[in-house]
């Protein structure tokens, strides 16, 4: 247990989960906690080779400053690498803004008595949300309707008005959903309020669902007009909807994705795309991010609708990360049990 009279905090925030959140929800558990702010840049994660080595030095030396003296760090995606610990001896709690430490050498900080959290479920909300509205897009192609009258001043999205080219109703539509957890459950009870007919295969969610429970995924998609995906991502998922999936599926199906890229394969995708298999796709994750610049799925704008990972992105997603961690923080101050924690 620490006294809320010595603890000191850096809250190594960034542009989403701003360090002013952080701090508020700290002082809300911890009145007279010091609290010290550190913006991080975006991104943490760059892509470039070069720019990796730049940016993973220049965040670990702030973090390092920053942490002088500080026994607690609750970050969104600061680097927490053994040289940060190996730096920062009076450090003793990690709080990680996201669904998992993706971001801290756990192994070092075991090593070293460093307990680590982490903030699960902050955007399960935003993202079932979002996948309802990227699957209203898709089924009734509301950005290839948008573009060409905001682009152009043109009002041919109107030719959308046609038997041919009408888009689907989720009343009475066939909607499958692959994965029942936070975010699928969410997306399950939306849907039925659409009036949809909701089939779930999940096989390690028993008890009541909201839907029909499918055993056998081939069963479902051979069922399912649409289909969504919310699995974990593993290595037993890793390309759990590829070619032979898709042939399974309706002609004309719609594939959703806001959940992890590599769930799909993206190339069995644009061929079942490419061939009628399926008529529309919404995804928001890919097996490669950013998209690549020749990526297949640019090549069908009037049939695809992408966005840049952004589902769980939401002002109230950042707010709950907050104080996810900052109850944390409490429990540690108070010696309560910690509640998400892995070291």
């Amino acid at each position: 247990m620490t006294s809320e009279n010595d603890v000191r905090v850096v809250a190594a925030g960034d542009h989403f989960v701003l360090p002013s959140l952080i701090t508020r929800a700290v002082r809300h558990e911890v009145e007279r906690a010091e609290v010290r702010e550190l913006r991080l840049g975006w991104p943490l994660e760059p892509f470039g080779p070069v720019a990796e080595v730049q940016e993973a030095c220049d965040a670990e030396e702030a973090v390092i400053e920053a942490l002088a003296g500080a026994q607690v760090l609750v970050t969104q995606m600061g680097p927490v690498t053994e040289k940060v610990l190996a730096a920062c001896p009076d450090l003793r709690l990690v709080v990680v803004c996201r669904g998992g430490p993706v971001n801290v050498n756990l192994d070092a900080a075991g090593a070293r008595g460093v307990r680590v959290c982490f903030a699960p479920g902050r955007n399960a909300a935003a993202t079932a949300e979002f996948t309802v509205g990227m699957m209203l897009a898709a089924l009734r192609r509301i950005p290839q309707a948008h573009d060409p009258l905001v682009r152009r001043g043109s009002w041919e999205g109107a030719t959308y008005y046609t038997y041919e080219r009408g888009g689907l109703e989720l009343e009475d539509l066939a909607v499958g959903l692959v994965g029942y957890g936070a975010v699928g459950s969410r997306v399950a009870r939306a849907l039925c309020a659409f009036g949809a007919r909701v089939m779930v295969h999940d096989p390690y969610v028993h008890g009541e669902i909201h839907g029909l429970r499918v055993s056998a995924l081939d069963d479902l998609l051979r069922r399912s007009r649409v289909i969504t995906l919310h699995a974990r991502l593993t290595p037993e998922t890793r390309g759990l909807i590829g070619a032979r999936e898709l042939a399974l599926l309706p002609q004309g199906a719609v594939v959703v994705n806001v959940a992890r890229g590599p769930l799909l394969d993206e190339d069995a995708l644009c061929d079942a795309l490419a061939s009628g298999r399926v008529s529309a796709a919404a995804l928001d994750t890919y097996e490669r991010e950013p998209l690549p610049a020749g990526s297949r799925l640019l090549g069908f704008p009037e049939r695809v609708v992408l966005t840049p990972h952004l589902g769980g992105a939401s002002r109230a997603v950042a707010e709950k990360a907050a104080r996810i961690a900052a109850g944390e923080v409490g429990r540690w101050v108070r010696g309560e049990p910690l509640a998400h924690c892995l070291t």
